[in-house]
């Protein structure tokens, strides 16, 4: 079993949230999972952001959207690949 993982920050959520989530739109059909973080407590709200993927599909799909992410200015992605060995 394989599975990929997509983890993104934002540096800077409200310059570049729209942006992320059009290529998220995009790429929509290999979001099998998505989990968003950021540091936000009663009315303070954090800029920054850390976003979680479990991507499924094409590796070529995988890996495009991998570098769309990292050409939108204020956000770092990176692919996991992991997987688990049959005993």
């Amino acid at each position: 079993m394989k599975k990929s993982i997509l983890i993104a920050l934002l540096r800077t959520r409200s310059k570049s949230a729209v942006k992320f989530q059009k290529v998220l739109t995009k790429y929509g059909c290999i979001v099998k999972t998505r989990l968003g973080i950021h540091d936000g407590v009663g009315g303070i709200c954090s800029d920054t952001g850390l976003i979680i993927l479990e991507l499924v599909g094409d590796r070529k799909d995988i890996g495009a959207l991998e570098k769309k992410l990292n050409s939108i200015t204020g956000v770092s992605a990176k692919l996991v690949e992991i997987s688990l060995k049959d005993k």
